[in-house]
């Protein structure tokens, strides 16, 4: 048994000892048999003393003791966090033969929860507001937002590009809220089919459906007290749309295969990347869904549409992979730069970050370089489209420059306003005019 057995006879002294209790206590059956329950000095029962001693402990009057979470004493001195229950034995005519006492070793499971505990906090650690990058003006607004949505339990619908990190404004949210304490369980509604999604977010009973030999919960009762994410909510059947509907109704749910109405304690955050306005019109989604999910929407915009925070992300991710592979990289190029502001980024943020991992695993040196780009990278480099010079389009336009060639350039000079000015043609005010109306940093964000 993996469980810790003895008893004891009438007088409370030890009379069988099992193999388990040997390996909890470290004491062998040998050393065991014949002494008392003093033996495991497991007097540190929550906020008392026990007495460890039969005579004065009280089973025999009680005839049983409720399972205590405790410590007892290992013969190598360290304490051993355990369950313990006692029971009187008797004959059949009521006499009192014995004791019968286990015990449970919590050691492992009191590391999983610790386990538990700091990944909890390290989730919590990674959806601070600050591990969210950028300083452009739509990233400010959805700060605000994320501020205000976490300030209340309304739904959110988080939409945006696949890769602009609409989960990590999902954990933004709940990690900022009064929910904080509670869980966050995402789903994935594109990741399976209707029958099984519908189990997975409802649960069911025993012998609901042809394979379910036991029951479980879902995920909307997983997440009681706290919040369910439910991603890509743009995937979902007519059939779990209505299911859906009702839940942010009633606010309560039927596991598959039984007609008890169970009542949920949840706030609902959800994300798409596609224009649910659109599949409304389509007849794809429900109009009355779409209202209950869209109460406070949160647009995230493509990265390319905010390129003044790629500097920023560059030099994030630089530190973050510094970080986990040792290697000594500071920066990026300047052709790299002129490269992460010009190229599209389809992938958005996720694939600017996954083109820095790529460019870790070949840099040698202390600076990133276009040989270590990933290769659709390098392609666009040398093409039409990719080998356009900022200043070259600068100096050949008339007017004012934009915030994007202004940019570029800025990035391409490293942030050296004087040579900026040089290949523009203006004064060192002039740029520096710019960078103010435009609300860019006069420091470059990687130093």
């Amino acid at each position: 048994m993996a469980d810790g057995v003895f008893t004891m006879d009438e007088s409370g002294h030890i009379a069988s000892w099992n193999r388990s209790m040997e390996m909890i206590s470290g004491y062998s059956a040998e050393e065991a048999l014949g002494k008392t329950c003093a033996l495991l000095g497991c007097s540190h029962c929550f906020g008392k003393n026990c007495p460890a001693d039969i005579s004065r402990c009280g089973i025999f009057e009680k005839e049983q003791t409720e399972a205590k979470e405790c410590q007892l004493q290992h013969k190598s001195g360290r304490l051993v966090p355990v369950i313990k229950n006692a029971s009187v034995v008797k004959d059949g005519d009521g006499r009192i033969l014995g004791i019968v006492e286990t015990v449970t070793d919590l050691t492992e499971l009191n590391r999983a929860r610790r386990r538990a505990e700091e990944a909890s906090l390290k989730l919590g650690e990674s959806h601070r507001l600050d591990n969210i990058i950028g300083k452009s003006r739509s990233m400010r607004q959805i700060f605000q937002a994320i501020t205000l949505a976490a300030r209340s339990d309304a739904t959110v619908s988080i939409q945006g590009e696949s890769g602009t990190g609409k989960e990590l404004i999902a954990g933004a949210i709940h990690f900022n809220s009064a929910r904080r304490e509670g869980p966050l369980v995402a789903v994935n509604c594109s990741a399976l089919s209707e029958t099984l999604l519908e189990s997975e977010l409802f649960g069911h009973i025993k012998g609901a459906y042809t394979g379910a030999v036991h029951a479980r919960i879902g995920r909307f009762e997983e997440a009681t007290g706290g919040t369910i994410f439910l991603d890509e909510i743009g995937e979902l059947s007519p059939f779990i749309q209505v299911k859906l509907l009702r839940v942010l109704q009633e606010r309560e749910i039927e596991r598959v295969g039984e007609s008890k109405k169970r009542k949920l304690d949840i706030r609902v955050l959800t994300a798409t990347h596609r224009n649910l306005q659109e599949m409304v019109a389509e007849g794809s989604f429900r109009e009355d869904l779409y209202y209950r999910l869209n109460v406070f929407p949160i647009v995230i915009p493509p990265l390319q549409q905010r390129k003044e925070d790629i500097p920023l992300l560059a030099s994030h991710f630089i530190r973050v992979h510094g970080a986990k592979t040792g290697k000594n990289i500071v920066d990026c190029s300047r052709q790299v730069m002129r490269i992460f502001m010009d190229y599209p980024w389809p992938g958005n943020v996720r694939e600017l970050e996954n083109a820095i991992e790529h460019a870790f695993v070949l840099c040698g040196g202390d600076r990133i370089d276009t040989e270590d780009l990933p290769e659709n990278l390098r392609r666009y480099a040398g093409s039409p489209a990719g080998n356009t010079s900022p200043a070259i389009t600068v100096r050949n336009r008339s007017g004012t420059v934009t915030k994007d060639e202004l940019l570029a350039l800025l990035g391409d000079c490293r942030w050296n306003k004087a040579e900026v000015a040089r290949r523009l043609g203006v004064s060192r005010t002039a740029v520096w005019k710019y960078m103010k109306k435009y609300t860019i940093p006069l420091q470059a964000p990687w130093t």
